[in-house]
């Protein structure tokens, strides 16, 4: 197959095996990385260390909603760094209180504690949900097939993907799977020990796959009935990234079922209609949302959302973290909302993703021998590969990992999921301009293959 790009002169590969060397004799080896070193980015474009620039169209597998070295967090972060970065979280912060109230009034009335990764989350609403079941000794939480949430050990038994827990057995207990998107599969598996279901929805690492408006009303109704609490992990597919700042609330528009307030995102009210029912409205909230990655813009934090009235249920000494809501994280995090705000980039997120979906879906009927589907909601997209492409034989890597590859080489970086999904997870301010840039590059890529 004829190379995309010449290779880098000697001194670059030399700059390039310096550093590559400083982490095969440093870094615990727990990825595997693409063979590139990046030096710095500006915007949506990363550089690496000979100067060559790429399209960012990874986000830092949803990370960078502001793209890369964006003003405003580095003013926020010099700004508060010069007046308190740390005091632990004995002490009362405004940062934090402001940040707190923020995040629930885009959800709904509730409280919220801040962590750093979408694993402490998680695992925070695991406690939220032992603690809500342990006077009736239940404690199972049951969640679905190719999910994933977390690599902590109790991250790692909740995901539903055999892949992630192979050699960490044996798994903690209290979680089983069941088939993403049927509800009659998981009203089978409730026993007398479940407590909680924890679903995302949109599968980020499984496939780009968005939950249906059916199935969130219809979980709803059976937590209600069966006195279970309803979780969801918004870690990739929260903060605007489908065009709305969680998930549920885009999917739900889907059917027709709520009006936005104006000046706020919160929780729209939904119709039992689009469920088969009457035309009473309901009102869709989970009980419980674990967040992280974009809130920080690049900057570590995490937090989750508890609903009223389970907001309470962890008390003083019963959860804690060093460093969740420091004065820095959360000053960064409250730019990062009053950045999306002003810049209307949820409705960038909307029309720049409907613009690179309907790109991809045109592509796919073009080449069906390289491309079998495009799918996701907003700047969440996934690209599934055709499995049966002659190209995939070549050099036995998943199709997946081929094709990111490719497109490394010619200036797009973008991220596997799977073995033959491509996730396009791009900053929320990309603009039109850049997305067709993108669409230009993943089209000679595929052509490439077709």
């Amino acid at each position: 197959m004829k190379e995309i790009v010449p290779p880098p002169p000697a001194i670059v590969r030399n700059d390039v095996a310096a550093i590559q060397a400083l982490f095969l004799k440093n870094v615990v080896p727990s990825y595997a990385r693409f063979e590139l070193a990046l030096s710095h980015g500006s915007g949506s474009y990363l550089y690496d260390v000979a100067g060559r620039r790429y399209l960012d169209l990874g986000g830092g597998i949803a990370v960078c909603c502001l793209g890369h070295a964006h003003p405003e967090i580095t003013r926020a972060l010099v700004e508060q760094s010069s007046k308190l970065i740390h005091v632990s979280n004995l002490y009362y912060t405004e940062a934090q209180g402001r940040l707190a109230e923020a995040l629930v009034n885009r959800l709904g009335p509730g409280k919220v504690f801040f962590c750093n990764s979408g694993a402490e989350a998680n695992e925070g609403l695991f406690k939220v949900a032992r603690k809500f079941g342990h006077g009736e000794g239940r404690y199972e939480i049951i969640t679905a097939q190719n999910s994933f949430h977390g690599r902590t050990l109790a991250g790692l038994a909740a995901t539903g993907q055999e892949k992630v827990k192979k050699g960490f057995e044996p798994a903690v207990p209290g979680f089983r799977h069941v088939p993403y998107n049927d509800l009659d599969a998981l009203r089978g598996a409730i026993s007398p020990a479940t407590v909680a279901l924890l679903i995302e929805g949109v599968q980020g690492e499984g496939g780009i796959t968005p939950a249906t408006p059916q199935y969130l009303l219809g979980l709803r109704r059976l937590c209600d009935e069966k006195k279970l609490l309803l979780f969801m992990d918004g870690v990739q597919d929260g903060h605007f990234r489908t065009g709305r700042f969680q998930s549920f609330q885009r999917i739900l528009e889907q059917a027709g079922q709520a009006s936005r307030l104006p000046g706020q995102d919160n929780q729209r009210n939904t119709t039992a209609e689009a469920a088969g029912g009457t035309a009473a409205p309901l009102s869709f909230l989970p009980d419980g949302i674990s967040m992280a990655k974009s809130m920080g813009a690049g900057f570590p934090m995490g937090a989750f959302w508890v609903r009223a009235p389970y907001a309470d249920l962890l008390g003083p000494g019963t959860h804690a973290t060093t460093f969740g809501g420091t004065p820095l994280a959360c000053a960064v995090g409250l730019r990062v909302l009053e950045v999306i705000q002003r810049e209307n980039l949820a409705d960038n997120a909307r029309a720049v993703g409907d613009y690179l979906k309907n790109e991809l879906l045109g592509l796919g009927q073009r080449f069906p021998n390289v491309i079998k589907a495009a799918r996701g909601l907003g700047l969440m997209l996934g690209l599934e590969l055709a499995p049966d492409n002659p190209a995939w034989a070549i050099n036995g890597k998943p199709p997946s990992l081929q094709c990111v590859i490719r497109l490394h080489e010619a200036g797009v970086l973008a991220i596997p999921s799977g073995t033959h999904v491509i996730r396009l997870l791009p900053p929320l301010n990309l603009t039109r301009d850049q997305a067709r840039e993108g669409i230009s590059v993943i089209t000679r890529v595929v052509e490439s293959l077709a």
